[in-house]
């Protein structure tokens, strides 16, 4: 079995090629059931913590799971919020292939699931980025984002001015200039794209600051009682999902307004699985306003997995 360090797939993740292995994946047969999602208490911290089980199969070939833990008082511990790792299998005969690190795999697949959702939803003309958030995703985000469109300007926001400084540090080979800010709605209205990627349990993204032709990108969200964009965002966007069994359900972006009457599921537009087979166009016009809501998905994983599996094998 083959070991697929963090290191590994930070060198060796292109996310032009990665973005095109997870469209396919959303156009093949990749079979998945909805993820094990249970909380847990811990009584160091002062919330509880999340166990995440992943499986998902395509019939013949590859079988994955992965198993994460959530942490969100992490921070104060100097460590991720997020470990995971992921066990890929041949689905012929169950012999075990390869166990990767979950932690560096989610945050490369996430990153480009959401600038595969661009690919659709943002304007092909965008070339500036507001990102809200400083965790290990974020780098990520950015590159990806990069990828997709021709960005020329990324705007950093985070609790800590310090963190955002030292993540643009770390970001010195994108050709983007790299902006730390202090004030999330100073520059809401004035970037063609918002990437919002944190545990925050209420709305950082108003809805009243938006303007004709942004599209927002909300992935930290992951729990029925948190949310990252409030009501206003949701109410006056085109919303779609990375997957509609998860979407739907656990995230307080999509719940709560559903549950307050704000928009009700027939408004949730299409998923990728719709985006990517061509059913749904996406954006119509550069005035409207899109949202993509993601919560992640074990169909991801397997294609990723498989992506870093075959770039060392060659298969």
């Amino acid at each position: 079995m083959i070991q697929i360090s963090a290191e590994y797939i930070q060198n060796n993740t292109q996310f032009e090629t990665l973005v095109d292995a997870l469209r396919l994946g959303f156009q093949g047969s990749i079979e998945t059931p909805m993820r094990h999602h249970h909380d847990f208490k811990n009584p160091s911290a002062t919330q509880d913590s999340t166990l995440l089980l992943m499986p998902s199969w395509q019939a013949g070939e590859t079988i994955g799971v992965k198993v994460v833990t959530v942490s969100p008082d992490n921070g104060v511990l100097y460590l991720p919020s997020i470990h995971g790792v992921y066990l890929l299998f041949n689905a012929a005969n169950g012999q075990p292939k390869a166990m990767l690190d979950g932690s560096s795999m989610t945050a490369k697949r996430t990153a480009g699931a959401s600038a595969l959702a661009s690919s659709y939803l943002s304007r092909e003309a965008s070339t500036s980025l507001l990102m809200i958030g400083t965790g290990a995703l974020v780098p990520n985000l950015i590159e990806a984002h990069c990828s997709q469109r021709p960005i020329k300007t990324v705007f950093i926001w985070g609790r800590s001015l310090a963190k955002a400084e030292q993540l643009i540090d770390s970001l010195s080979h994108l050709k983007v200039s790299l902006i730390a800010i202090d004030k999330i709605d100073e520059y809401v209205p004035k970037v063609d794209i918002i990437s919002c990627a944190t545990l925050s349990p209420t709305a950082l993204i108003k809805g009243n600051l938006l303007r004709p032709g942004q599209h927002v990108d909300l992935v930290g969200s992951y729990k029925k009682d948190t949310r990252e964009a409030d009501n206003d965002v949701m109410s006056k966007a085109s919303v779609f999902v990375d997957t509609y069994q998860g979407g739907l359900k656990e995230s307080g972006d999509i719940f709560i307004p559903i549950k307050q009457g704000i928009i009700n599921e027939k408004d949730i537009l299409a998923d990728l699985y719709s985006l990517c087979k061509n059913e749904h166009s996406g954006r119509k016009n550069d005035k409207e306003i899109t949202v993509f809501k993601s919560v992640g998905h074990a169909s991801e994983d397997l294609v990723a997995a498989n992506y870093y599996y075959n770039s060392i094998t060659n298969e």
